[in-house]
């Protein structure tokens, strides 16, 4: 069980959205969260949705912290990061509303796949996830292990 603090985001979970864009978070991921604890959600390159909780927000904080006011294109490429990205909060169902943005983005329309990777998680549409599931299925599974150092 997770404790307050400490979260473990393991697992996938394929849930549908509602009618406002509602998607339901797997409870074992949301105890180690006080109520009102803020999320950020980012369009990821590779098409989907990036869950950033607050331990990985508090280190994106820090790296943009970082960035000089002098530094023109690293203000510019925070600008358009954080334009794109959404403050979240889980609902007392364990929902956060996504806005259609970001949904259309990940090519999300009904049904999701969240999937979990330890220290955040993400939101991908069935049919991305299919993808990622194919590149990293078979061999290349156990050469992707050695080269993470696992």
């Amino acid at each position: 069980m997770t404790t307050l603090g400490k979260a473990s985001y393991t697992g996938l979970f394929r849930h549908a959205l509602d009618d406002k864009n509602r998607i339901t978070i797997p409870s074992s991921w949301r105890a180690a969260h006080a109520e009102g604890e803020t999320f950020l959600a980012t369009p990821h390159p590779d098409g989907y949705i990036a869950i950033l909780p607050p331990a990985e927000v508090e280190k994106l904080h820090a790296k943009f912290a970082q960035v000089p006011l002098s530094d023109g294109p690293g203000q510019d490429f925070a600008a358009r990061f954080f334009s794109r990205t959404q403050a979240l909060s889980f609902d007392k169902q364990g929902r956060i509303m996504l806005n259609p943005e970001l949904l259309a983005f990940a090519g999300v329309e009904k049904e999701a796949v969240l999937v979990g990777s330890l220290t955040k998680f993400s939101l991908y549409s069935q049919e991305r996830w299919a993808k990622v599931e194919q590149r990293t299925s078979g061999e290349n599974y156990g050469d992707l292990m050695r080269r993470l150092g696992i």
